[in-house]
Parts: C-alpha cells; structure tokens; sequence
C-alpha cells in the first residue's frame, strides 16, 4: 500500500514527513475563530493486502450469526460456533511500520449485542461499540497509538498535546508504553480522574487556566517555539487516520456488513471524520459500496457543527459549556473535515441537553451494563431523541452506538445522574 497526504480543501499532495500537519497554501488563509484551514488526510492507494483480498471475496456473516465479542488475537468470534474466523490486519492498512507501534493492546474492542436494550427500544439490529475497553478507557487510544508509532518511525522522543482529558491521558498511557516524553496541556476545570491516569503515566503537566481552545494554542505555540510532535487532535493527520481504525473493526465485526446507522458523540469532529475515513477507505479497496448514515451527535452548549451543518457554514463562536467535557468545545478544530464529510455522505446531527446526557447515561448504564461517561452517553442520547421525534431507525435496521470512554472517567458528573 503506498500513503501520502492530501489537502481536503485543494487537494494539494505531501509526503508524509515530520513537521507536516497543515497545506502551505490553505492554511495560510486561516482566520480567526474558526475550525484549522488546510487540514490534511491520508491518502491510500495501491491492492489491498492478501488477507483483505480474502475479505473482498468472502461472503457476508448471516446476520443472525454477528459475533457479539471480539478478542485481542486477531479472531472474530461468533456465538453458537465452534471455530473462530480468522482477521484481516488492521494495522495493514495505516501508514505507519507495524514494528513501530507501541506494545500495548489498543484497539479489538467488544461490539455488544445488548439484547434487553433491543428489546426495550423494538431495535433487534443495535450494536454497542464498547470503546471503554481501551487501555485507557477511551478511543482517543486509536490516535495516540498511531501517533506513538510515527514518533518511533522518526527516532522523536517529545509528544506535545492539548487535550480536555481523554486525548492527554491516552496521549501519556501510550507514551509510557512507546519511551515517549508527553507534555500535556490540560485545563483546570478537567475531571479530576484524567489529571490523575496522566500524571500516574508519567506525564508533564501543564493545568491551563481556561478552556480547551486556550491549552490548544499554547500547546502550538510551544510546538512552533520548541519543537516536538503535535498530537492535537485535528492538527496531526494521524489523528484522524488512528481513530478510522474503529470503522474497519465495526465492518468486520458485522460479519463484512456496512451498517445503516452510527451514533457518534462529536466535539471537535475529529472522531467523527476518522469514522467517515475508515469506511470511505473499504470504498476505495472495493471491499464495501456503501458508506453508512452517521449522526453527528452534539450537546447542546457545544454544538458548532450542528449550526454549521444547518447554516452551511460557520458563523459566529458560542462559548461552550456542557457537562460532557470530552466533547466541549468552542472552536471544532476539525470542523471543515467533519462538515465536508456530513454534506457529501447525507450525515445528520442532533442536539441533546445535559439533562438528556445524564438520564441516557443512567439509563444505558441499568439497561446493558456499559457505565459510559457523559460524551458517550451523547450517543445514546441522540438515539432517544431520534426515536422521541419519530427519526429513529426502522426495526430492522443495523445501528452502532459508538461508546467512546469509560464512565469511571468522570464519577462526579455520573453522580449527579444518579442523585437527581
């Protein structure tokens, strides 16, 4: 497989080299308060591995026979059989040397089939996609992981990231694993269970007086003064090409199946242009035809996107303030990306209120057994509020929540939920 970079709103082409984050030309037009200019993707070309050749040739999993589990081998497991199908690899198709990666188990997490929930909800094809099983609780993992393995690749030793929690305690669990020195800029108001992982990681830590945006620009202003790797989230392209990997598990897991839905918790965007990107790639390999329906799912004190999509544009900031801090953000750095992806694949967004993230939680929580923290509870959230308005997904359809972290990340707002 070859890999390069290409800029999503010129289409200018870059090798994939330290110090490259953002095209020349475009973003030379970045202007105030709004998501980065010329933010870069990577490109694949080429065949597809032999043993995702395998997959283009298989045929599909009955859905009755989608496995419930997936395990850290590499295997599919299906419920109600003996043998187990072998997986394609993964890693194959990123663009980064397998021997690089750090050794710790990131990706491979379960894809529930929460059979009292479905039956609650009348939906016999929903899935929960348990991010929380991450090393550190989080899909952030996916990103660090694959910004791990390039600074292994280029012999670089400083990672230097932003982050509201999630992004900097994975940054600094993968960084333990990979011998990497992480800097991270956190903002004071964080949770204080993401403080702690990054600390007990080893972690230098920089608590910022303000929100997201601040620890932001002051995590590139040191970059741009000191140098190191930016692992921000939207700035580095591998970001985004870390956390497809979660789209690739999803279509194998469904037995080679696209589903019809997926619910995704979204701040910055970024997460929801990785989902975008993985199975825009299977399009490109030939490997699926179809790309499926994402609902971009925001709180209401921080939805940019959400007006965005609605406006066709971006307009003026709206200082967010939410209880799901993993996706609480002023300016979405990634929200070109993300906007782009939701006109040209018919995605949709839905808001919810901190009141409906914290009742999901509880209810998610006591109906599948998945303590999820409030941004993952977004998407169960946005859910409820699909089928309340008479949106919600037909009986049969094949619908993943994707749950991106653990509720034991924030226990202070999950005991509000509980005491209300």
């Amino acid at each position: 497989m070859n890999f390069e970079y290409s800029c999503i709103e010129c289409g200018n082409s870059y090798p994939i080299a330290i110090g490259r984050y953002l095209c020349d030309n475009c973003s030379s037009t970045q202007g105030k308060d709004e998501p980065l200019r010329g933010l870069l993707e990577v490109r694949l070309s080429g065949d597809p591995p032999r043993d995702w050749m395998a997959v283009e040739r298989g045929e599909k999993t009955p859905v009755s026979d989608i496995g419930a589990c997936w395990d850290r081998s590499g295997r599919v497991l299906n419920p109600g059989r003996a043998e187990s199908t072998p997986c394609p690899d993964i890693r194959a198709l990123l663009p980064v040397r397998k021997d690089c990666l750090p050794p710790i188990p990131v990706g491979g997490t379960p894809l529930w089939a929460p059979t009292r929930l479905r039956r609650d909800l009348g939906l016999d094809g929903l899935f929960l996609k348990d991010e929380g099983a991450n090393p550190t609780g989080s899909l952030k993992d996916r990103a660090s992981y694959l910004v791990a393995g390039f600074a292994a690749e280029h012999e670089l030793e400083d990672v230097i990231v932003a982050s509201t929690g999630n992004a900097g305690s994975s940054m600094a669990g993968i960084g333990a694993a990979g011998n990497l020195h992480v800097r991270l800029y956190l903002p004071a108001s964080a949770p204080e269970a993401k403080m702690v992982q990054a600390l007990q990681y080893g972690a230098d830590l920089i608590r910022v007086d303000g929100g997201y945006d601040t620890a932001f620009d002051m995590s590139l202003a040191y970059v741009a003064e000191r140098g190191g790797l930016s692992r921000n989230t939207a700035h580095n392209p591998l970001t985004v090409e870390g956390k497809k990997t979660v789209s690739l598990e999803i279509f194998l897991q469904l037995g080679r199946r696209t589903p019809d839905l997926i619910y995704v918790p979204t701040g910055d965007g970024v997460i929801l242009s990785g989902v975008y990107k993985g199975f825009e790639d299977l399009v490109t390999l030939g490997l699926t035809d179809a790309v499926p329906t994402l609902v971009c799912v925001q709180a209401k004190g921080s939805a940019a996107i959400s007006r965005a999509h609605e406006d066709g544009e971006f307009g003026l900031i709206h200082p967010a303030a939410t209880i799901a801090d993993s996706i609480s953000v002023d300016v979405p750095r990634g929200g070109f990306f993300a906007l782009d992806r939701l006109k040209r694949h018919g995605g949709r967004c839905v808001t919810v209120s901190d009141e409906a993230i914290l009742a999901a939680q509880r209810r998610l929580s006591a109906s599948s057994g998945f303590f999820a923290e409030p941004a993952a509870a977004a998407a169960f959230a946005g859910l409820l509020a699909d089928i309340d308005s008479g949106s919600g997904p037909a009986a049969g359809d094949l619908v993943v929540l994707l749950l991106t972290g653990s509720g034991l990340k924030d226990i202070a707002t999950a005991l509000k939920g509980v005491q209300s």
